[in-house]
């Protein structure tokens, strides 16, 4: 395979290269629980014709004066990457919790060790013996790709799965130039506010997605809209700013502390996805409002538990909102912005916490919030790295916890012949922020994924195993209110 040329960084990766700190690392973190067992050797054969046909995982970063770039790893090993791993067990026996408990631990330990820098920023870990399979622990640096394009890459991980699509050689050049023009979004966000970057910020209703579209394509803006329409969206996006701005720094709870950079990590069963959906019908919310009410009602219990009083309480997350089309994930790098989205954990009913949960999400829906965020990350990498640091502390202190939900395929996948039975990520913090909620559909359900750190909340699994019973109350609740047709 013919190396790459290098090719320099978006100021977005770079920003997430750099904000490795002593207690977050910028890890994606997951796992992968195949029956039956994989071998080492099968994994590192399907790595290296799979993976590898993606630039990014054959690359390393390396710095310079005007930021990264991504330069071919001329030594590059696969078993550096793909490589054993042993779970900490006692020799005479165990029980199937004490695996998962030792997987958990593990999980938790590599969340906080370093990929090397001087090789591409991915490692894969393979348990050949757990459950009656295998257990693989993936992480990849999140300056490769962020959670959506991720998702792609794992799909054409497994059997049958489509290679990235191939382009000829003045085609790529043509890419590299165009992203190297196209920081394209930090240069919009350095302009003055002219009627072209008011016009770039969206004329797409609510959605964010088209705004970066024109943004890249600012020739396309000439005549888009109505001059009433610039104006609503130039307001719209001053009000924005000013409220990133202008936001308090988020309520103190447990969970709002120091962290010491130790992780934990735990992890659900899943959720059948069609119950959710009819839940969600029938109080007329989304699936996502709903998952975030049980979650918002799980960490509230947890901490009433904990002697914290939740009432009248909300805490803040932060929400990745992805901001480019699906079939564009293959490219990888990070497309996402912000959204900043308050859990009602001090609401103890559960349709009362979903409908307050809707009415969040519904104001956020109309706000370009992402698209500023993504400018601030965008800026953060021109930095240097304290500046950065200082930026991004400022949105560490508005928020507990980062919360992203991922849509895996519906249908159970295969690997090396054995199937994934189960599936679940972490996504990383940044700053001082101490906690990760993950929410991953896959295979027809629907579980959450937890990591913390431990001087915050040393036992994860006491906020996962809150979730199912939160949903439990809010489907019998839902089942007691009067469906259309009924007398109300």
């Amino acid at each position: 395979m013919p190396a790459a040329a290098p090719e320099r960084m978006s100021r977005v990766d770079t920003a997430w290269l750099r904000m490795d700190n002593d207690v977050n690392l910028m890890m994606i973190v997951g796992v992968w629980l195949l029956q039956p067992s994989v071998s080492l050797e099968a994994l590192r054969e399907r790595m290296a014709d799979k993976l590898l046909k993606y630039d990014r995982f054959r690359q390393k970063a390396v710095h310079d004066a005007m930021g990264a770039l991504w330069v071919e790893d001329e030594d590059f090993d696969i078993t550096r990457h793909v490589v054993p791993a042993v779970l900490d067990l006692p020799a005479d026996g165990h029980t199937p919790l004490q695996a998962q408990h030792a997987l958990q631990a593990l999980c938790g330990e590599l969340a906080m060790t370093p990929l090397d820098p001087a090789r591409p920023l991915w490692q894969m870990h393979l348990v050949e013996t757990y459950d009656g399979g295998s257990a693989m622990i993936a992480r990849v640096h999140h300056c490769i790709g962020d959670g959506i394009a991720l998702i792609s890459v794992m799909m054409s991980l497994t059997d049958g799965g489509s290679d990235p699509p191939t382009r000829r050689r003045r085609e790529k050049a043509a890419l590299r130039e165009h992203a190297s023009e196209g920081d394209w979004l930090a240069r919009a966000v350095l302009e003055p506010m002219t009627d072209l970057t008011v016009k770039a910020i969206g004329m797409y209703g609510s959605g964010v997605a088209k705004s970066l579209e024109w943004l890249s394509s600012p020739q396309a803006l000439a005549g888009a809209a109505a001059p009433m329409d610039v104006a609503r969206i130039g307001m719209q996006a001053v009000n924005d700013v000013a409220a990133l701005a202008l936001m308090a720094d988020d309520s103190p709870t447990l969970l709002k502390r120091k962290p010491a950079g130790h992780k934990v990590v735990a992890w659900s069963e899943p959720l059948p996805l069609d119950q959710v959906k009819i839940v969600g019908k029938g109080l007329g919310c989304s699936v996502n409002d709903v998952l975030l009410a049980c979650a918002a009602g799980a960490i509230g219990e947890y901490l009433a538990g904990q002697g914290d009083d939740p009432a009248d309480k909300a805490i803040r997350a932060m929400v990745p909102v992805n901001l480019r089309p699906l079939e564009h994930a293959w490219k990888l790098g990070n497309r996402f912005g912000l959204a900043p989205l308050v859990l009602p954990i001090g609401i103890e009913n559960p349709v009362e916490r979903v409908f307050a949960v809707r009415a969040r999400m519904n104001e956020l829906k109309g706000s370009y919030q992402p698209l500023l965020a993504f400018g601030v990350l965008a800026l953060s990498g021109l930095f240097i790295k304290p500046m950065q640091d200082l930026v991004l502390g400022m949105f560490a202190k508005k928020a507990t916890a980062v919360m992203t939900n991922v849509p895996g395929p519906a249908q159970p996948l295969k690997l090396c012949g054995s199937t994934l039975k189960q599936t679940m990520f972490w996504v990383p913090a940044s700053g001082d922020i101490g906690v990760g909620v993950s929410i991953l559909s896959y295979g027809g359900g629907v579980q959450f994924g937890l990591i913390t750190d431990r001087a915050l909340c040393p036992d994860p699994q006491a906020i996962i195993d809150r979730f199912a019973p939160e949903f439990e109350k809010l489907t019998w609740l839902t089942l007691m209110l009067p469906w259309s047709g009924e007398d109300v």
